[in-house]
Protein backbone atom coordinates (compact mmCIF):
# COMPACT_ATOMS: atom_id res chain seq x y z
CA UNK A 1 0.00 0.00 0.00
CA UNK A 2 1.44 3.36 -0.99
CA UNK A 3 -0.21 6.40 0.68
CA UNK A 4 1.23 9.68 -0.24
CA UNK A 5 1.58 12.99 2.01
CA UNK A 6 1.09 16.16 1.14
CA UNK A 7 2.48 19.22 2.84
CA UNK A 8 4.03 22.26 2.22
CA UNK A 9 5.85 24.80 4.43
CA UNK A 10 4.10 27.68 2.61
CA UNK A 11 0.81 26.43 5.30
CA UNK A 12 2.55 27.63 8.07
CA UNK A 13 2.94 31.22 6.70
CA UNK A 14 -1.16 31.52 6.87
CA UNK A 15 -1.08 33.92 10.08
CA UNK A 16 -4.26 33.72 12.07
CA UNK A 17 -3.52 35.92 14.54
CA UNK A 18 -2.94 35.60 18.54
CA UNK A 19 -5.64 33.29 20.30
CA UNK A 20 -7.14 31.91 17.01
CA UNK A 21 -7.93 28.49 17.08
CA UNK A 22 -6.42 27.48 13.06
CA UNK A 23 -3.28 28.30 13.85
CA UNK A 24 0.16 27.19 12.63
CA UNK A 25 0.88 24.88 15.30
CA UNK A 26 -2.03 22.51 14.08
CA UNK A 27 0.28 21.36 11.33
CA UNK A 28 3.31 21.55 13.38
CA UNK A 29 2.05 19.05 15.75
CA UNK A 30 0.78 16.85 13.14
CA UNK A 31 4.45 16.78 11.40
CA UNK A 32 5.79 15.77 14.58
CA UNK A 33 3.17 12.69 14.76
CA UNK A 34 4.05 11.90 11.31
CA UNK A 35 8.26 11.67 11.67
CA UNK A 36 8.42 8.27 13.52
CA UNK A 37 9.85 5.42 12.02
CA UNK A 38 6.10 3.69 11.88
CA UNK A 39 5.80 6.57 9.27
CA UNK A 40 8.97 5.43 7.01
CA UNK A 41 7.22 4.58 3.83
CA UNK A 42 5.01 7.48 3.37
CA UNK A 43 5.43 9.19 -0.30
CA UNK A 44 6.07 12.32 1.27
CA UNK A 45 5.84 15.58 -1.81
CA UNK A 46 5.28 19.31 -1.33
CA UNK A 47 2.40 20.43 -2.73
CA UNK A 48 2.48 22.17 -5.80
CA UNK A 49 0.48 25.61 -6.21
CA UNK A 50 -2.60 24.86 -7.50
CA UNK A 51 -3.81 26.53 -10.61
CA UNK A 52 -6.42 29.17 -10.71
CA UNK A 53 -8.52 27.54 -13.57
CA UNK A 54 -9.04 24.06 -11.33
CA UNK A 55 -10.15 26.75 -8.76
CA UNK A 56 -12.49 28.37 -10.97
CA UNK A 57 -14.10 25.29 -11.47
CA UNK A 58 -15.86 25.84 -8.48
CA UNK A 59 -15.52 29.26 -7.38
CA UNK A 60 -16.46 32.49 -9.78
CA UNK A 61 -13.26 34.39 -11.49
CA UNK A 62 -14.88 37.31 -9.13
CA UNK A 63 -14.78 35.73 -5.71
CA UNK A 64 -11.20 34.92 -6.57
CA UNK A 65 -9.84 37.52 -7.53
CA UNK A 66 -11.78 39.15 -4.25
CA UNK A 67 -10.00 36.31 -2.06
CA UNK A 68 -6.56 37.83 -3.53
CA UNK A 69 -7.25 41.56 -3.21
CA UNK A 70 -8.35 40.83 0.85
CA UNK A 71 -4.94 39.54 1.34
CA UNK A 72 -3.02 42.49 3.32
CA UNK A 73 0.33 43.61 2.63
CA UNK A 74 0.81 43.30 6.37
CA UNK A 75 -0.66 42.49 9.53
CA UNK A 76 -4.55 40.45 9.21
CA UNK A 77 -7.50 41.23 7.23
CA UNK A 78 -10.57 39.37 8.18
CA UNK A 79 -13.56 37.97 5.56
CA UNK A 80 -15.97 36.90 8.19
CA UNK A 81 -15.66 37.61 11.80
CA UNK A 82 -13.88 33.71 11.69
CA UNK A 83 -12.09 34.15 8.77
CA UNK A 84 -8.90 35.74 8.83
CA UNK A 85 -5.88 36.40 6.01
CA UNK A 86 -2.14 37.18 6.62
CA UNK A 87 0.26 38.35 4.04
CA UNK A 88 1.12 34.44 3.42
CA UNK A 89 -2.45 33.58 3.29
CA UNK A 90 -2.85 33.29 -0.39
CA UNK A 91 0.87 31.31 -1.11
CA UNK A 92 -0.95 28.69 1.78
CA UNK A 93 -4.18 28.31 0.26
CA UNK A 94 -2.69 27.97 -3.24
CA UNK A 95 -0.99 24.58 -1.71
CA UNK A 96 -3.68 23.66 0.32
CA UNK A 97 -5.72 23.62 -2.60
CA UNK A 98 -2.80 22.42 -4.38
CA UNK A 99 -1.93 19.26 -1.99
CA UNK A 100 -5.33 18.02 -2.86
CA UNK A 101 -5.16 18.92 -6.90
CA UNK A 102 -2.21 16.72 -6.50
CA UNK A 103 -3.42 13.69 -4.40
CA UNK A 104 -6.07 13.25 -7.54
CA UNK A 105 -3.72 13.33 -9.68
CA UNK A 106 -1.38 10.28 -8.06
CA UNK A 107 -4.12 8.24 -7.42
CA UNK A 108 -6.22 8.60 -10.32
CA UNK A 109 -3.01 7.11 -12.02
CA UNK A 110 -1.95 4.48 -9.69
CA UNK A 111 1.53 6.62 -8.63
CA UNK A 112 -0.42 5.97 -4.76
CA UNK A 113 -3.35 4.31 -3.47
CA UNK A 114 -4.53 6.48 -1.25
CA UNK A 115 -3.44 10.18 0.16
CA UNK A 116 -3.60 12.55 3.08
CA UNK A 117 -2.80 16.04 2.62
CA UNK A 118 -1.76 17.75 5.93
CA UNK A 119 -2.78 21.53 4.79
CA UNK A 120 -4.02 24.67 5.64
CA UNK A 121 -6.30 26.43 5.81
CA UNK A 122 -8.86 23.89 5.48
CA UNK A 123 -11.82 23.88 3.19
CA UNK A 124 -15.16 22.56 3.71
CA UNK A 125 -17.36 25.84 5.34
CA UNK A 126 -16.12 27.67 1.89
CA UNK A 127 -19.22 27.90 -0.62
CA UNK A 128 -18.80 29.47 -4.09
CA UNK A 129 -19.24 32.69 -3.32
CA UNK A 130 -18.43 33.31 0.05
CA UNK A 131 -15.12 32.27 2.26
CA UNK A 132 -16.55 31.36 6.13
CA UNK A 133 -15.73 28.97 8.85
CA UNK A 134 -11.91 29.54 8.76
CA UNK A 135 -12.13 28.20 5.21
CA UNK A 136 -10.74 30.86 1.58
CA UNK A 137 -11.54 27.87 -0.92
CA UNK A 138 -13.43 24.65 -0.72
CA UNK A 139 -10.14 22.53 -1.59
CA UNK A 140 -11.84 18.90 -1.39
CA UNK A 141 -14.80 19.99 -3.70
CA UNK A 142 -12.31 21.53 -5.77
CA UNK A 143 -10.43 18.03 -5.99
CA UNK A 144 -13.80 16.57 -6.88
CA UNK A 145 -14.37 18.52 -10.18
CA UNK A 146 -10.66 18.22 -10.82
CA UNK A 147 -11.26 14.26 -10.31
CA UNK A 148 -14.33 14.30 -13.03
CA UNK A 149 -12.60 16.88 -15.48
CA UNK A 150 -8.76 15.81 -15.76
CA UNK A 151 -9.64 11.73 -15.12
CA UNK A 152 -13.08 10.94 -16.35
CA UNK A 153 -14.40 10.23 -12.82
CA UNK A 154 -18.29 10.01 -13.20
CA UNK A 155 -19.64 9.60 -10.11
CA UNK A 156 -17.25 11.22 -6.66
CA UNK A 157 -18.05 11.16 -3.43
CA UNK A 158 -17.18 13.15 -0.41
CA UNK A 159 -17.56 11.68 3.45
CA UNK A 160 -16.94 14.88 6.19
CA UNK A 161 -16.56 13.76 9.49
CA UNK A 162 -15.29 16.60 10.90
CA UNK A 163 -17.74 18.09 13.92
CA UNK A 164 -18.92 20.99 11.72
CA UNK A 165 -21.42 20.55 8.97
CA UNK A 166 -19.38 21.09 5.68
CA UNK A 167 -22.03 23.75 4.49
CA UNK A 168 -19.34 24.56 1.52
CA UNK A 169 -18.98 21.14 0.08
CA UNK A 170 -23.09 20.64 0.39
CA UNK A 171 -23.74 24.23 -1.27
CA UNK A 172 -21.39 22.83 -4.06
CA UNK A 173 -22.84 19.60 -4.24
CA UNK A 174 -26.31 20.40 -4.31
CA UNK A 175 -27.85 20.19 -7.86
CA UNK A 176 -25.28 17.50 -9.06
CA UNK A 177 -26.95 13.74 -9.08
CA UNK A 178 -23.59 12.64 -9.74
CA UNK A 179 -21.74 14.04 -6.62
CA UNK A 180 -22.92 12.81 -3.42
CA UNK A 181 -21.74 14.45 0.15
CA UNK A 182 -22.19 12.34 3.40
CA UNK A 183 -21.35 14.19 6.92
CA UNK A 184 -21.83 13.43 10.63
CA UNK A 185 -21.13 16.80 12.52
CA UNK A 186 -22.89 17.92 16.23
CA UNK A 187 -26.18 19.80 15.72
CA UNK A 188 -26.65 22.54 17.42
CA UNK A 189 -23.62 23.91 16.19
CA UNK A 190 -21.64 26.57 13.80
CA UNK A 191 -22.45 27.06 10.76
CA UNK A 192 -25.83 26.05 11.70
CA UNK A 193 -26.62 23.80 8.40
CA UNK A 194 -26.91 20.13 8.50
CA UNK A 195 -29.87 18.54 8.76
CA UNK A 196 -31.67 15.34 8.24
CA UNK A 197 -34.04 16.64 5.84
CA UNK A 198 -31.52 18.66 3.21
CA UNK A 199 -30.96 15.76 0.76
CA UNK A 200 -30.34 18.09 -2.45
CA UNK A 201 -31.26 16.30 -5.56
CA UNK A 202 -31.22 12.73 -3.31
CA UNK A 203 -27.27 12.95 -3.49
CA UNK A 204 -26.75 14.32 0.46
CA UNK A 205 -26.86 12.25 3.36
CA UNK A 206 -26.38 14.15 6.84
CA UNK A 207 -26.06 12.54 9.87
CA UNK A 208 -27.02 15.29 13.03
CA UNK A 209 -24.86 14.40 16.34
CA UNK A 210 -26.38 15.60 19.68
CA UNK A 211 -24.01 17.43 22.31
CA UNK A 212 -22.45 14.60 24.27
CA UNK A 213 -22.57 11.63 21.84
CA UNK A 214 -19.88 9.38 21.55
CA UNK A 215 -18.42 6.35 20.10
CA UNK A 216 -21.72 4.11 19.84
CA UNK A 217 -23.63 7.47 18.30
CA UNK A 218 -21.23 8.11 15.70
CA UNK A 219 -20.25 4.51 14.62
CA UNK A 220 -24.54 3.68 14.84
CA UNK A 221 -24.69 7.34 12.35
CA UNK A 222 -21.91 5.98 10.19
CA UNK A 223 -23.59 2.39 9.94
CA UNK A 224 -27.00 3.34 9.17
CA UNK A 225 -27.09 6.47 7.44
CA UNK A 226 -23.78 7.42 5.95
CA UNK A 227 -22.30 3.83 4.90
CA UNK A 228 -25.82 2.73 3.18
CA UNK A 229 -25.96 5.92 0.89
CA UNK A 230 -22.24 6.15 -0.03
CA UNK A 231 -22.92 2.24 -1.06
CA UNK A 232 -25.74 3.16 -2.87
CA UNK A 233 -24.00 5.88 -4.83
CA UNK A 234 -21.03 3.54 -5.46
CA UNK A 235 -18.95 6.63 -6.31
CA UNK A 236 -15.75 5.84 -8.34
CA UNK A 237 -13.70 8.51 -6.33
CA UNK A 238 -13.87 8.66 -2.89
CA UNK A 239 -12.59 11.99 -1.11
CA UNK A 240 -12.45 12.36 2.70
CA UNK A 241 -12.75 15.69 4.82
CA UNK A 242 -10.96 14.72 7.34
CA UNK A 243 -11.90 16.97 10.48
CA UNK A 244 -10.38 15.43 13.90
CA UNK A 245 -12.39 18.20 15.99
CA UNK A 246 -14.89 15.61 17.16
CA UNK A 247 -12.78 13.98 19.44
CA UNK A 248 -13.32 14.52 23.55
CA UNK A 249 -10.69 16.57 24.05
CA UNK A 250 -11.11 19.65 21.27
CA UNK A 251 -12.09 22.73 23.07
CA UNK A 252 -14.81 23.70 20.16
CA UNK A 253 -17.95 20.93 20.55
CA UNK A 254 -18.97 18.39 22.59
CA UNK A 255 -18.75 15.35 20.66
CA UNK A 256 -16.57 12.64 22.57
CA UNK A 257 -14.92 10.50 19.80
CA UNK A 258 -10.92 9.05 20.67
CA UNK A 259 -8.20 7.84 17.92
CA UNK A 260 -10.35 4.34 17.60
CA UNK A 261 -12.97 5.81 16.49
CA UNK A 262 -11.29 7.70 13.83
CA UNK A 263 -8.96 4.32 12.68
CA UNK A 264 -12.40 2.55 12.66
CA UNK A 265 -14.16 5.47 10.05
CA UNK A 266 -11.04 5.11 7.94
CA UNK A 267 -11.07 1.52 7.40
CA UNK A 268 -15.09 1.65 6.48
CA UNK A 269 -14.44 4.81 4.01
CA UNK A 270 -11.06 2.69 2.63
CA UNK A 271 -13.77 -0.41 1.73
CA UNK A 272 -15.95 1.70 0.10
CA UNK A 273 -13.46 2.89 -1.70
CA UNK A 274 -11.88 -0.66 -2.35
CA UNK A 275 -15.83 -1.80 -3.06
CA UNK A 276 -16.50 1.11 -5.62
CA UNK A 277 -13.79 2.92 -6.80
CA UNK A 278 -10.20 0.43 -6.58
CA UNK A 279 -9.52 1.95 -3.83
CA UNK A 280 -8.97 5.23 -5.16
CA UNK A 281 -8.99 7.65 -1.69
CA UNK A 282 -7.90 11.24 -1.11
CA UNK A 283 -8.43 12.62 2.41
CA UNK A 284 -7.68 16.48 3.64
CA UNK A 285 -6.93 17.56 6.85
CA UNK A 286 -10.57 20.02 8.14
CA UNK A 287 -10.52 20.70 11.78
CA UNK A 288 -9.64 19.57 14.94
CA UNK A 289 -7.92 22.09 17.42
CA UNK A 290 -6.71 20.47 20.74
CA UNK A 291 -3.13 19.79 19.44
CA UNK A 292 -2.60 15.86 21.39
CA UNK A 293 -5.81 14.89 20.18
CA UNK A 294 -5.01 16.26 16.32
CA UNK A 295 -1.59 14.86 16.29
CA UNK A 296 -2.86 11.58 17.55
CA UNK A 297 -6.01 11.13 15.62
CA UNK A 298 -4.01 12.33 12.45
CA UNK A 299 -1.75 9.48 13.02
CA UNK A 300 -4.31 6.80 13.35
CA UNK A 301 -5.30 7.94 9.97
CA UNK A 302 -2.88 7.88 8.65
CA UNK A 303 -1.60 4.70 9.91
CA UNK A 304 -4.58 3.35 9.04
CA UNK A 305 -4.32 4.74 5.63
CA UNK A 306 -0.84 2.93 5.07
CA UNK A 307 -2.87 -0.68 6.12
CA UNK A 308 -0.91 -0.77 9.35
Amino acid sequence: MTTLLLTHPACLEHDTGFGHPERADRLRAIEDALAGKDFAELKRERAPRAGLDAIERLHPKAYVEMVQAEIPKQNHNWLDPDTVVSPGSWEAVLRATGAVLRAVDQVATGEADNAFCAVRPPGHHAEPSKAMGFCLFNSVAVGALHARAKHGAKRIAVIDFDVHHGNGTQAAFWEDKDLFYGSTHQMPLFPGTGAKDETGVGNICNAPLSPGDGSEDFRAAFEARILPALDKFAPDFLLVSAGFDAHLKDPLAQIRLLEPDFAWVTEKLMAAAAKHAGGKLVSTLEGGYDLEALADSSAVHVKTLMGA
